[in-house]
């Protein structure tokens, strides 16, 4: 799924229009757990390992068994892990910071 979005993406942006986008705004508000996976390029059993062990925010449905994730409680938890951010956008901060 990732590599169709990525060539759509690709081919858009060859044709001169503005991509929708491979990063967060291509996926929807719920994901399922596939999708959870895909957008934090992890393998999707590492992902259900997390849920288990309550490391990243999922929500269970009533019985158990299925998993929903919100997309900006997703993002907001990587953007609060430890770690150095090596983001294009950072770069340019900390050369305009750096002045």
């Amino acid at each position: 799924m990732f590599q169709r979005r990525y060539t759509a993406a690709v081919a858009d942006d060859d044709a001169g229009r503005n991509p929708p986008g491979i990063g967060a705004e291509g996926f929807p508000p719920i994901l399922t757990t596939a999708q959870a996976a895909e957008l934090l390029h992890v393998h999707v059993e590492y992902l259900r390992r997390m849920v288990r062990e309550d490391r990243i925010p999922a929500h269970r449905f009533p019985g158990g068994r299925e998993i929903r994730f919100h997309r900006d409680e997703l993002i907001a938890w990587v953007k609060a892990q430890p770690g150095h951010d090596r983001s294009p956008s950072a770069e340019d901060k900390a050369t305009v910071e750096d002045r």
